[in-house]
């Protein structure tokens, strides 16, 4: 691909997911509908997608900084029915989806069946639970979604080699496929283990280097990944080992390394997940050329009869994966919370497909081991992109309506509020005793208004989120805490401004402004990040 070519769809994605923070719409969906859009203007290059690219190359970025961003320990809570979902459901979907299409669609054999049934399994990294977050849904249904996104790319690509194998003739028994898929999961838990350790190790060592630990965490997923599939592993479940003990560890970092490491990994993903949704709906162009012997309406029905199975199947999977366990144990029923209807209802129409499944249907081969044509690969490929568009468009855009018509209770943001203030109290005093207690050694004497101003410090942060339960101001709608905080933005802005006035009249050089400007933000931050 020319460097045009990928800045203009740098640009372009990065211009309508900004659009879509200023709108109800998600930011996939609209990325999508504007990729689908742009297909059909002329002179818009085609942009198809290369598995060697997105797999190894895309893949590994986003589940890295997804997996930074989920809870191991929340994960850990709901590992039955992440497992369930990750695993299950998409062994499930993949039998499904292929017995289905073998039996619509003539000549098309079971084995190229079951490809297609692997291709369309796996719901998308990103979609839903950037839906999830958007629309602040219970924490535990979000982590749910988000556990189940980050595992089961892992299962579908294992299940797809085995379906391909059998396909282009190499070979491939129930025991070749049970090897395979024990091989490509453990292996990738195996090797996500033997890696998360020394490259945590090594991250420590690099304290106050910020620069190089961030420029090591962006090299970490490529790493793990690449790692495990040099040994046949699964480089999605490395990667995912990987990131969840990093971010579960990532207070054992300079704080300057976590501030930088924040920021760089939300620029990647925002460019990543912006390009990669809006490729999904360039793809168009590319997967209408290829149909060949298929007629228009053919396709289309083929399309609707897959969707309706995918859309199915999810919900004859999730209901009895939902109540099932804890109708047989009670230990589960005691150790997690009841459910009702809603919850397996939400998780089951939150089931988009995304850019996994069309750059693995990408990977298909066009011929097989005997020298002849992959069966029916192009409408293969088609059907991959009219599930993913079809699940992305009608089930995310249906998604937020569907929860306030159920009534879903969102985060309880004052209970959180109410845990976080009590936490900081607790974390306050413990260091309001260690203080005092440093003080009363004599190689830390400090001068009284100094010593005043660590207690100060402390004082605030702790009745700082106690104050956002309080009243607010009548006339701005601010707390005391917000207003005090406001106050101080604007006290910083004109410190700011004689900076940058005295360095305008020689008076002090461009370093030292830098010095003095990069003092003044990260006192910014650190009260943005309070309030945020």
């Amino acid at each position: 691909m020319d460097v045009m070519p990928l800045l203009l769809l740098v640009a372009g994605s990065a211009a309508v997911a900004g659009l879509a923070r200023r709108t109800p719409v998600a930011a996939p969906l609209l990325l999508v509908a504007a990729g689908l859009a742009a297909s059909y203007i002329p002179g818009i290059p085609d942009y198809t997608l290369d598995p060697h690219i997105v797999l190894p190359l895309l893949l590994p970025p986003l589940l890295h900084t997804a997996a930074l961003d989920s809870s191991y320990l929340d994960l850990r809570a709901n590992l039955r029915p992440v497992a369930l979902l990750s695993f299950g459901y998409v062994l499930f979907a993949t039998l499904v989806v292929g017995c289905a299409a073998y039996l619509v669609i003539p000549d098309l054999p079971l084995t190229a069946a079951l490809v297609l049934g692997a291709v369309v399994a796996p719901p998308d990294a990103v979609a839903a639970t950037a839906i999830a977050r958007k629309l602040g849904l219970p924490s535990r249904i979000t982590t749910i979604l988000q556990g189940e996104s980050l595992v089961n790319d892992a299962t579908a690509i294992t299940a797809y080699k085995v379906a391909l194998a059998a396909v282009v003739g190499v070979g491939a028994t129930w025991a070749d496929g049970i090897r395979e898929f024990a091989i490509a999961s453990l292996g990738g838990i195996g090797i996500g283990v033997v890696l998360m350790v020394p490259l945590h190790w090594l991250r420590r060592r690099l304290r106050d280097e910020a620069l190089l630990e961030n420029t090591l965490s962006l090299l970490i997923p490529f790493t793990a990944y690449a790692a495990a599939e040099q040994v046949g592993a699964s480089g999605v479940l490395a990667v995912v080992v990987v990131g969840l003990y990093l971010g579960h560890r990532s207070w054992q970092v300079d704080f300057e390394t976590r501030l930088q490491e924040e920021a760089v990994w939300k620029v990647v993903s925002f460019v990543l997940e912006s390009a990669v949704f809006a490729l999904i709906g360039l793809q168009l162009p590319v997967v209408l050329r290829g149909l060949g012997e298929f007629s228009a309406a053919q396709a289309l029905w083929y399309a609707a009869v897959v969707f309706a199975v995918v859309v199915v199947a999810r919900f004859v999977w999730v209901f009895p994966a939902t109540y099932l366990p804890r109708a047989l144990s009670a230990r589960i029923r005691a150790r997690e919370p009841d459910t009702n209807w809603t919850a397996p209802v939400i998780v089951g129409w939150a089931g988009m497909r995304g850019v996994v499944s069309l750059a693995i249907a990408f990977s298909i081969p066009a011929a097989v081991h005997t020298g002849g044509a992959f069966p029916a690969r192009n409408l293969v490929l088609f059907l991959t992109f009219t599930t993913v568009i079809a699940t992305l468009v009608v089930q995310g855009l249906t998604l937020p309506p569907l929860i306030r018509a159920l009534r879903l209770p969102g985060r309880d943001e004052r209970a959180e509020t109410l845990a976080e203030a009590q936490a900081q109290n607790e974390a306050s005093r413990a260091a309001e005793t260690l203080l005092d207690e440093l003080l009363e050694d004599p190689r830390n004497a400090l001068p009284g208004p100094l010593a005043d101003r660590l207690r100060t410090v402390l004082e605030r942060r702790r009745n700082a989120v106690w104050e956002r339960l309080g009243t607010v101001n009548e006339e701005t709608g601010e707390s005391a805490d917000e207003t005090y905080r406001r106050l101080s933005r604007e006290m910083i802005d004109a410190e700011r401004r004689v900076f940058v006035e005295l360095r305008d009249a020689r008076r002090i050089d461009d370093e030292m402004l830098r010095t003095l400007l990069r003092r003044l933000d990260l006192e910014e931050a650190a009260a943005y990040r309070e309030r945020a």
